[in-house]
């Protein structure tokens, strides 16, 4: 497994990219609408930054309405989710998602529940 991504809620998406862009050399590589959600990919050479701005009243507005802007979840590259969230179930960990769906870019994913992972959510992306 690698690190694949930071997602990080935001108001304003299209600003914080722009933002990261200049402060940090990190271009944009994708952009999409899903999941009632605009979510922008920053190219940081050995992982992404993911910037979520919600367009509903879902789960990243309700999580900027509690918690502001900032870190939402951490992501992990795997190459076989379906075999890591057996693994990880096998000890212990409590998924939110028990089977991969899709997520953006075209990938796989599953979150695995903060309380079993030290307070961070931890998102599994198969690519």
């Amino acid at each position: 497994m690698n690190f694949d991504h930071a997602g990080i809620a935001t108001d304003d998406a299209s600003g914080l990219a722009d933002r990261f862009s200049i402060l940090f050399d990190t271009p944009v590589v994708h952009e999409e609408t899903v999941d009632g959600m605009t979510v922008v990919f920053l190219d940081c050479g050995n992982g992404y930054f993911e910037l979520l701005e919600p367009e509903d009243d879902g789960t990243i507005a309700r999580y900027l309405d509690s918690n502001g802007p900032g870190i939402h979840h951490l992501a992990l590259a795997t190459d076989d989710i379906r075999a890591t969230l057996d693994r990880v179930v096998d000890h212990g960990v409590e998924p939110i998602d028990t089977d991969p769906r899709p997520g953006a870019w075209g990938h796989e994913v599953a979150f695995l529940h903060p309380k079993s992972t030290g307070g961070v959510l931890v998102e599994l992306v198969e690519h």
